[in-house]
């Protein structure tokens, strides 16, 4: 009854059915129930996987260099450099011997949570989902191609970046993985993913931890492209899972919130209209939503296509209504995982509040402030925002009405988005490995 008076009060709200739903509209407590158990043989092997360079065509990449726990989980920039690139987070600068012909076109996404049940949709555009009319039980970019064995969502996202030239593949005619990318050959034997398998194979090191990890492997059958990327998702399914913020400890009723976090609690579910989006436990209904957002960089396009638009949603759907639609992102950690937005456009949590809130007053007064490693890309990265017609085109896709917040609400709103922030899930559980059994360097 106390949350719910609190609530009412935020909220303006004061007969008993408007009690009722102020009370309603915070999510339940998070329980177990809300992930599939971890094989912790599975998620050691993982984890060493995720930090192998051996899953690259070029063998310079691992996964953990575009989502690294120094930067909660992402690089730190607005948009990454994979292929050709050397070091991390800003430090990280293309390779004179090897340069990038441009940069990732998305900023890289945070981990956490993703061994929910509750995500059943990965990418912002949402090209890996769920389907259980398909064998696989997957829609992927693949289509029919698409090979049964992965154990869920999470496994099939994590392993399509090795395909991805600009990010693990390699530039095309450069390694086998990146000559199988390029010629479609991606599943069955001599394909891309089962070079990759056969590499990890070939070291005694990972045989004897997927014989531990898998009693079908250690029965004689051979190991699976599949196996790898189960490995790797019970991995980040276990050391980021995200469930210990103060927010997490006062809706179980055993902590309370600073006096501006409950008002930009209030806000948050109340007036401010961010959880007609940002719903449910983990602060994302998952579906698609345009709004408005600056896009910067070579956009997520055919390497024939001559524009830079990204259109998001619309690229996967076909549908007219999904044009510039993203997925809603979960807020765990969120005053962490910076910068923000589908392209990384903002560097400013605040700013970006505000621009979310009132996307064409945001569009007018936006300052271009991204953070990207020093690179002159083939595409010039502020082509869509020097274009007066694309700018428009991103705003005429936004349905959701403006929001007014005065200073004093966004202050109030971050400080409740910082009560979602989890001591043990940004440290993680396993940690960064000295070592990884390919011999290959470890990203520290």
């Amino acid at each position: 009854m106390k949350r719910a008076l609190l609530m009412a009060a935020l909220l303006g709200v004061a007969t008993p059915a408007g009690l009722a739903a102020a009370d309603k509209a915070l999510p339940s407590p998070i329980t177990d129930s809300e992930y599939a158990p971890v094989n912790m043989d599975e998620a050691r092997l993982g984890r060493l996987l995720f930090y192998d360079p051996i899953l690259s065509g070029n063998r310079n990449i691992a996964c953990s260099t575009c989502h690294n726990p120094r930067f909660a989980t992402g690089d730190g920039v607005s948009l990454g450099l994979g292929e050709g690139g050397i070091g991390l987070g800003l430090d990280r600068r293309p390779d004179p011997e090897d340069m990038p012909e441009q940069r990732i076109p998305r900023n890289a996404p945070p981990l956490f949570n993703l061994g929910a049940h509750a995500f059943t949709r990965l990418f912002d555009d949402g090209r890996i989902e769920a389907d259980p009319s398909r064998p696989s039980g997957l829609r992927t970019p693949l289509e029919d191609e698409m090979v049964t064995g992965f154990a869920n969502v999470l496994s099939a996202q994590t392993m399509f970046p090795v395909l991805a030239q600009d990010e693990m593949a390699g530039h095309y005619q450069e390694s086998d993985v990146s000559k199988m990318a390029r010629e479609g050959r991606i599943t069955g034997a001599g394909g891309a993913w089962d070079v990759i398998s056969k590499r990890v194979a070939a070291i005694p090191a990972y045989r004897a931890m997927f014989d531990k990890a898998y009693p079908q492997i250690a029965a004689g059958r051979p190991i699976a492209f599949t196996d790898i990327s189960n490995a790797i998702a019970a991995f980040i399914a276990f050391e980021w899972r995200s469930d210990e913020s103060p927010f997490d400890a006062y809706l179980r009723g055993k902590g309370t919130l600073s006096a501006e976090a409950e008002t930009g609690m209030g806000l948050f579910y109340g007036r401010a209209r961010c959880s007609t989006c940002h719903s449910g436990p983990f602060q994302t209904d998952n579906k698609f939503h345009a709004m408005g957002e600056p896009q910067l960089g070579p956009g997520k396009v055919a390497r024939f296509e001559q524009g830079q638009r990204d259109i998001g949603r619309m690229r996967v759907s076909n549908r007219p209504q999904d044009a510039y639609a993203f997925r809603t992102p979960s807020l765990r950690n969120v005053t962490h995982t910076g910068p923000w937005g589908h392209a990384g456009a903002h560097t400013d949590l605040a700013e970006f509040v505000r621009y979310h809130a009132d996307p064409v007053a945001g569009m007018a007064h936006y300052q271009r402030t991204a953070i990207l490693p020093k690179f002159k890309p083939a595409k010039p990265d502020w082509a869509i925002m020097d274009d007066p017609a694309e700018r428009q085109a991103i705003l005429a896709a936004v349905k959701a009405p403006p929001v007014k917040l005065s200073d004093g609400d966004v202050t109030a709103i971050l400080a409740f988005l910082d009560s979602l922030s989890d001591p043990v899930a940004l440290k993680g559980r396993l940690g960064v490995p000295d070592s990884v059994p390919s011999g290959l360097p470890v990203d520290q």
